[in-house]
């Protein structure tokens, strides 16, 4: 298992809030925590702050995803999953929170409303050609594999 080190400035909303931690040994992602009051409409969104700035080691990127029990009990997902967070963005870690759910979904300071996976970043090298080689699927997509 790989540690990196991750240096993190807190806003003064979050004095009071426990730093994003692991919930369990074997959890792949810490938990974000909401910093504001803000109620997600049903069939709306929300930008919900967690008061948190990170300084992210260059060669990884930071993932924000959606907590798999606000999916199944409340309908309440990260729009944009996964959100990146670039090494090299300093603002405020934000979620943007998407009501599917068929009531308001209120959210509190302290309340866990996502998760965060920091992963390596692979770049690319682009090498351009006329043709590509060949494979039994060829430009077969969306389903063309079959369902069972």
């Amino acid at each position: 298992m790989t540690v990196i080190k991750v240096r993190l400035e807190r806003e003064e909303s979050t004095h009071g809030l426990p730093l994003p931690e692991y919930a369990t040994p074997g959890a792949s992602g810490v938990d974000l925590r909401s910093v504001e009051s803000i109620t997600v409409q049903p069939g709306s969104w929300g930008f919900v702050g967690t008061g948190l700035h990170l300084e992210i080691p260059q060669g990884y990127e930071a993932q924000v995803r959606s907590r798999s029990g606000l999916a199944l009990k409340k309908g309440v997902m990260v729009l944009n999953t996964p959100g990146t967070i670039d090494s090299d963005y300093r603002g405020e870690v934000r979620v943007i929170l998407m009501n599917l759910g068929h009531e308001p979904f209120k959210v509190e300071p302290g309340d866990r409303i996502a998760q965060m996976i920091f992963c390596p970043v692979t770049k690319v090298e682009w090498e351009e050609t006329n043709r590509l080689s060949s494979t039994e699927r060829e430009a077969g997509g969306f389903g063309s594999t079959g369902s069972k």
